[in-house]
């Protein structure tokens, strides 16, 4: 019973900081997603969702210059 005080110090420190990481995690989730759907809004696109132009298409391991 010597150290119970150092060890619930610790335990609630460590409760607390993890709390405060998972608030400001789900804040900036909220934050990115309204970043993302104003960014969508003004019409900027995704480089994943858009369909390949055939600029891009010809840059392949196919053009081997010797």
């Amino acid at each position: 019973m010597q150290h119970f005080g150092f060890i619930l110090a610790s335990y609630l420190s460590t409760a607390l900081i993890l709390g405060a990481l998972a608030l400001w995690l789900i804040l900036d989730h909220k934050k990115q997603k309204a970043a993302l759907l104003a960014l969508e809004a003004r019409g900027v696109r995704r480089r994943s969702s858009a369909a390949e132009s055939p600029a891009t298409a010809s840059h392949g391991s196919d053009q081997v210059t010797k």
